[in-house]
C-alpha cells in the first residue's frame, strides 16, 4: 500500500510491498508544481482542470535513453486513447544543465514531446510521488485518484489494459469526459539543420547525421555548402534511394575502409537511434540498406546473430576499429558496446553486462552508462560514456579487450574542472575525436564546452566554451569541426594555435535525494502486479529476475547476485555511509484467457541506480515498483 505522510512540499506517498493481485486503491494523487509549464500555450495546468480524464503522469529527464524510449512507446497509446487520456511530461532533472528552461524547452522539440510538459527542477512533484527512478510512469483516474505505478520502460501493454478498465468504468458512472486536452503545439522553427547529433569525414566530403529531419546532410570539405540530403526527412525506416528512405533521429556515422566497403556494398553504417537499427549508406547513389536490427527493441535473450534477424538497442554512434575487425556500436539503450562485421553481416556483443554504472576490467564484465560517442585511436577506442560523465577507453589485452577509465567516477557525480585527470570533471559528454597530436577533444555537452585530454601527461584542459551542446566531433583538413546541436549548426571554435586552458570549477553531484536506510540487514522488494488480465508467465522458467550490485562493491556484505525471486535480503557493512544500489528487476507476464490462441505477452524490466545513505534508524525494507500497486491502500 502506501502511506501518506504531509511535508512542507506536499502530500509524499511511500509504497509498501505487497503480493496481492491488481486492486484500484483510493489515494488522492498530489497537485502537480513545478516553475513552469510547456506545450500548453503558457497556461498553467492542475489537476483539477483535468477532472473527467484519465492523466497519465511521464517522469523523465532528457539526458535518459529510458525516458526517450517511453516518449516513443507512448505515441501510439496517445493516439489510440487520445479522447480520454492526457498525457503530462514531469520533466525532473538529473544535472545541473538540465535544469536550464531554455535546454528543456530545445529538448522537448529535439524528441519530438506533443504533450504538455511541466518543468520541475527542484524536484517536488517526484519526491510528492514517491518517484525513485527515471521513468517513472504513473496513472490518476478521471475522479482525480492514483491507481497505478510503473517504472522503467517496456509498459504499454500493461497501461494498455488499465486505460480501458478505466473508461469502461467511469463510462459506466458518468465520471470519464472526452475531448480535447491542454496541449498546445509550439510554433515550428526551420533551420538547414535541426539538432545535428554527429559528424563524419567523407572521401572528400563532411556528413553530418541531421537528427530531427530524420537524414544525413552530405556538404562540401566547408562544411557550409550542402551537397545533397539523404533521407526524405519523414520519420520512417524505409530502404531506398536518397528521397525515398526514411530514418528516425539518426546520430553516429562510420565511415569503412574501401577495401572493406567493396565487400560490404556500402560506404557508411549509420546508428538509426530511434528506430534500433543500423543502415549502411552507398555514397555513389545515396542508397540506403538496413544491415542490422529488426526494428524493435532488444530487451532480453540472444543479442547477437545475423545483423537483421538481431534487435538492437539505442545505437548512438559507431566506429571502424581495426584491432576488433569491426563496427563498434555504443548501444545506449543498454549500456553496452556491440559489434558489426559488414562483411559477414553479423552483430554481436562486444563490451558490457547491461547493468548501468563504471567499472573497468574485462569487457565482458565492464559496466557502461548510455556509452554515446566513439573514435578509433589505432590501439585504443575512446568512448563518452555520458551518464557516468566519463572519458573511457577500451583497448586489447592478449585474446580479448580490457576498458580502462580515463576522467570519471560514477553516475552521480559531475563537474566541470581541469588538471590531473583523476580530479577533471566532465557534465554528460555524448562526442569523442582524436586529434592529430593523439590528444582526446570531448565535446562536454552538458557543460558547452569543448575539453583535451592528454594521454602522455594524463591532464585535461578546455579547449572552448558556450557551445550549444556540443555532440560530436572530426578532424576534417586537419581543423577539428564540432556539431553544436543545440545551435543547429556545424563550428569550428578551435583556431590554429589555441591551446588549452585551466578551468578551476567545483565538484557537483545530482540534486536526486539519496535514499534513506538503516545499516545492517535490509529487505530490498521490488512491486510487480501483473496487468489487469494478465499472470506471470512461467512457460519458459522463472518469470521474474533480480539482479543486485553496488557501487562501491564493499556496500553489500551479503546480497549481492542474481536471482529469480523478486525480494532479497540485503546485509551493508560497517562504515559506509554513502553508495548507489544498482538494481536490475524483470518480469513476463501474458494474457490470462485460455481461449486467446495468440496471448498478448510482455517482459517489463528496469534498472534503478539508488543512491543510498545508510543512517542509524533508518528503515530497513527498500521497496521499488516495477508494475502495478499495492492491495490495501
Amino acid at each position: 500500500m502506501w502511506t501518506r505522510e504531509q511535508r512542507p512540499g506536499g502530500l509524499l506517498l511511500t509504497p509498501h510491498v505487497s503480493t496481492a493481485s491488481h486492486l484500484r486503491t483510493r489515494v488522492r494523487a498530489p497537485e502537480l508544481t513545478g516553475r513552469q509549464w510547456l506545450n500548453t500555450g503558457g497556461r498553467e495546468v492542475l489537476l483539477s482542470d483535468l477532472r473527467g480524464k484519465i492523466v497519465l503522469l511521464d517522469f523523465w529527464t532528457f539526458c535518459c535513453i529510458n525516458c526517450l524510449h517511453v516518449i516513443d512507446e507512448l505515441r501510439p497509446l496517445e493516439q489510440e486513447f487520445a479522447d480520454e487520456l492526457v498525457t503530462v511530461g514531469v520533466h525532473s532533472p538529473k544535472f545541473e544543465h538540465e535544469a536550464d528552461p531554455d535546454a528543456l524547452l530545445a529538448a522537448v522539440e529535439r524528441y519530438s514531446v506533443h504533450h504538455p510538459v511541466l518543468d520541475d527542477p527542484e524536484l517536488s512533484t517526484w519526491q510528492n510521488y514517491a518517484v525513485k527512478a527515471w521513468p517513472t510512469l504513473a496513472v490518476v483516474d478521471p475522479e482525480g485518484y492514483l491507481v497505478h505505478v510503473a517504472a522503467g520502460e517496456g509498459h504499454v501493454d500493461a497501461l494498455r489494459s488499465v486505460l480501458r478498465e478505466l473508461v469502461a468504468e467511469h463510462d459506466a458512472k458518468g465520471t470519464l469526459h472526452r475531448g480535447d486536452g491542454p496541449y498546445v503545439p509550439p510554433e515550428p522553427a526551420a533551420t538547414e539543420l535541426r539538432f545535428p547529433a554527429k559528424i563524419a569525414a567523407g572521401p572528400g566530403t563532411v556528413l553530418v547525421s541531421d537528427s530531427a529531419n530524420h537524414s544525413l546532410v552530405e556538404f562540401d570539405r566547408d562544411g557550409e555548402t550542402v551537397l545533397r540530403r539523404i533521407g526524405s526527412g519523414e520519420r520512417g525506416a524505409r530502404d531506398g534511394g536518397p528521397d525515398e528512405a526514411a530514418f528516425a533521429e539518426p546520430a553516429g556515422i562510420a565511415v569503412l575502409p574501401e577495401a572493406v566497403a567493396a565487400e560490404a556494398g556500402y560506404d557508411l553504417v549509420v546508428a538509426d537511434t530511434v528506430n534500433h537499427l543500423l543502415r549502411g549508406v552507398r555514397l555513389a547513389d545515396g542508397h540506403v540498406t538496413t544491415i542490422a536490427g529488426t526494428g524493435e527493441q532488444w530487451r532480453d535473450g540472444a543479442d547477437g546473430g545475423p545483423g537483421t534477424d538481431t534487435p538492437l538497442t539505442s545505437p548512438w554512434d559507431v566506429a571502424w576499429w581495426e584491432p576488433a575487425g569491426g563496427v563498434v556500436i555504443a548501444m545506449a539503450g543498454n549500456h553496452t558496446l556491440g559489434l558489426f562485421d559488414p562483411r559477414t553481416g553479423r552483430v554481436r556483443r562486444f563490451a558490457g553486462t547491461t547493468v548501468e554504472g563504471l567499472r573497468d576490467g574485462d569487457a565482458a564484465e565492464a559496466f557502461f552508462a548510455q556509452p554515446s560517442g566513439l573514435a578509433d585511436g589505432g590501439d585504443r577506442l575512446w568512448l563518452a560514456d555520458s551518464e557516468t560523465s566519463a572519458l573511457r577507453w577500451v583497448e586489447p589485452d592478449g585474446t580479448g579487450f580490457r576498458v580502462r577509465t580515463a576522467i570519471g567516477t560514477g553516475l552521480f557525480d559531475f563537474g566541470h574542472a581541469d588538471g590531473p585527470a583523476d580530479r577533471a570533471l566532465l557534465q554528460h559528454p555524448l562526442g569523442v575525436a582524436v586529434l592529430p597530436d593523439g590528444s582526446v577533444a570531448v565535446c562536454d555537452t552538458y557543460n558547452g564546452a569543448l575539453r583535451r585530454y592528454d594521454p602522455a601527461s594524463n591532464e585535461v584542459g578546455t579547449l572552448a566554451t558556450h557551445l550549444a551542446e556540443p555532440s560530436g566531433a572530426a578532424v576534417v583538413d586537419g581543423e577539428l569541426v564540432v556539431v553544436a546541436s543545440a545551435a543547429h549548426r556545424l563550428e569550428r571554435p578551435v583556431p590554429p594555435g589555441v591551446t588549452a586552458k585551466l578551468v578551476e570549477g567545483a565538484s557537483q553531484q545530482v540534486t536526486r535525494p539519496a535514499t534513506e536506510i538503516g545499516g545492517g540487514e535490509v529487505q530490498l522488494a521490488v512491486v510487480f502486479t501483473p496487468p489487469p488480465g494478465s499472470k506471470l508467465d512461467d512457460r519458459y522458467g522463472p518469470s521474474t529476475r533480480l539482479e543486485i550490485t553496488s557501487t562501491p562493491p564493499e556496500l553489500l556484505a551479503e546480497g549481492a547476485g542474481t536471482g529469480t525471486d523478486l525480494e532479497r535480503r540485503l546485509v551493508l557493512a560497517d562504515g559506509i555511509e554513502h553508495g548507489v544500489l544498482h538494481v536490475v528487476a524483470q518480469a513476463a507476464s501474458c494474457t490470462d484467457d485460455p481461449a486467446v490462441e495468440h496471448p498478448t505477452c510482455n517482459l517489463t524490466r528496469q534498472d534503478w541506480g539508488v543512491p543510498v545513505r545508510v543512517a542509524p534508524g533508518g528503515p530497513h525494507r527498500l521497496p521499488l515498483v516495477l508494475g502495478g500497486m499495492d492491495a490495501g491502500a
